[in-house]
């Protein structure tokens, strides 16, 4: 297995010392303030919940999302935007790694809502008080899952919400992507 990590800015503009842009980003100047998404390509994924199968993919994308407690639709408009465009998939045809994206390819997408993306160590106790709360993340999620929807093919978008313990299983293609909105302070 081989993954490959890397953070994706949104609506960022960066310039050197002579005010020229630059494409190297100090990470101590920016603070992921939104939505996260870890975006796994998949030969199948499948959800449980206490045993039981809620959902299910073949190949694709299975997505954790995170929702932060200040995400806007903005927010999700860009992840959906990034998730169902990233050329993760390779060409069949023309060989080309990298070349195609998953509505190309039509895969299927699994979003599962994970506040635990935003989960920090405060001593060695998890702390989850970024995260959007449950009675709010809820109907956003819904409208995330919506949105993905309406831009695909809504057979294809598998999403699934629980607050009781979940498993995800991806099966191999393993490659991870890490996604957020940064901001500058």
């Amino acid at each position: 297995m081989t993954g490959l990590s890397m953070v994706i800015p949104h609506s960022l503009s960066v310039h050197n010392a002579n005010n020229k842009r630059s494409g190297f980003i100090k990470k101590e100047n920016l603070q992921i303030k939104s939505m996260r998404a870890v975006v796994q390509r998949v030969a199948s994924a499948s959800v449980e919940v206490e045993g039981r199968m809620v959902s299910e993919i073949g190949p694709g994308l299975l997505v954790l999302v995170g929702l932060h407690e200040s995400d806007v639709e903005s927010d999700a408009d860009y992840i959906c935007r990034k998730v169902l465009n990233m050329r993760l998939f390779s060409n069949d045809k023309t060989g080309k790694a990298w070349d195609q994206n998953v509505m190309q390819r039509d895969y299927g997408v699994l979003l599962v809502s994970q506040f635990t993306l935003f989960g920090v160590l405060k001593g060695n106790k998890p702390d989850f008080h970024v995260a959007m709360p449950p009675q709010k993340a809820k109907p956003f999620y819904e409208s995330l899952v919506e949105k993905f929807r309406q831009s695909y093919n809504p057979d294809s978008i598998k999403g699934t919400i629980n607050q009781k313990y979940l498993s995800c299983i991806p099966f191999s293609m393993f490659v991870s992507i890490r996604l957020s909105l940064l901001c500058s302070f």
